[in-house]
């Protein structure tokens, strides 16, 4: 419930103040001037009245101008950064994983091709999701499975129609959007921030191990700097197996920060995922890696060398 306080909109400093949306749970949204930030609360001006908002009932903060974007875009690649995936401004309070499954499930999907499976999320409501380079490798018969939460049951919802939007092979990391003419607006993940994370710090992974979908395991992070063939990953000891491959790791905030991708075989608790800071360069640069079923060379492009300069005949 939200705690009013009837008073003169403030003014900190003469600085000119952003306006706000607070998106909050249950689908409401609250948009005004944020005076104040705490730890366990936001004050922000709505013009005509001051509200404090619990931060535990906070799903997210967009400014003006990342929810200008957001409502203008076209459903396309080319969508500006700002509208085609999320951020916090403000990092959200922590919370329980029980309390963050549920609201974060829906976002989650399983990727089928006829090689195997693997897992992804949605990155904004149009149907465009991340997932793992190495699920979708060689593959362009592509499904995705959406887990919907009704009346307290899950109803499964399979999509046929996805189109491979970009692939970066040496990130490991795959853009796809479902285009199916009956796909309704999506569930979406916020991204955070991994730089921010320390180790030791709770994590929890959603995915599909083995094929067994919307399984949640929970871990810290062990290392943040851990190095494989010159790429750094985080490593956690939250449990990853075959088909959590691309899917998402969160924070206690409820944010990715992480996509997995590999384990140590037969090892326990030596997981490992692509910090987030990736996924946001492959996503803000993905016109460089758009795919092409025309170029047998995706998703590279080559140009024809230069021509060579005749050699004179020998005398």
């Amino acid at each position: 419930m939200l705690k009013l306080i009837l008073c003169v909109s403030l003014l900190l400093g003469g600085a000119t103040l952003r306006a706000t949306t607070v998106e909050l749970k249950g689908k409401a949204a609250v948009t005004g001037k944020i005076l104040e930030e705490k730890k366990d609360q936001i004050i922000i001006d709505i013009g005509y009245t001051v509200l404090v908002i619990p931060k535990n009932q906070v799903v997210k903060l967009l400014d003006d101008n990342a929810r200008a974007a957001k409502s203008v875009a076209a459903p396309s690649e080319a969508a500006s950064e700002p509208g085609f995936y999320s951020t916090s401004l403000v990092p959200p309070a922590e919370r329980s994983v029980r309390e963050m499954v549920n609201e974060l499930g829906e976002a989650v999907v399983q990727v089928r091709t006829p090689a195997g499976l693997g897992s992804g999320f949605f990155i904004n409501p149009d149907g465009f999701l991340i997932t793992n380079f190495h699920v979708t490798e060689g593959e362009t018969q592509i499904s995705v499975e959406v887990y919907l939460q009704k009346n307290g049951q899950i109803e499964r919802k399979t999509y046929k129609q996805v189109r491979i939007v970009a692939l970066n092979k040496f990130a490991d990391l795959a853009l796809l959007r479902i285009e199916d003419k009956d796909a309704p607006k999506f569930s979406s993940v916020t991204l955070g921030d991994a730089d921010k994370l320390a180790v030791g710090d709770s994590v929890f992974a959603i995915g599909s191990p083995l094929g067994l979908e919307r399984t949640v395991t929970e871990g810290i992070v062990s290392t943040k700097t851990r190095q494989f063939e010159g790429t750094l990953y985080l490593q956690t000891t939250a449990q990853i197996n075959p088909g959590n491959s691309g899917g998402p790791l969160f924070n206690m905030r409820g944010e990715v920060i992480g996509v997995t991708n590999m384990k140590i075989t037969f090892g326990e608790g030596l997981g490992f995922a692509i910090p987030v800071e990736a996924v946001k360069f492959f996503l803000n640069h993905r016109e460089s890696y758009a795919y092409d079923n025309d170029n047998p060379s995706n998703p590279y492009r080559y140009l024809e060398p230069p021509s060579r300069t005749k050699k004179a005949p020998a005398q």
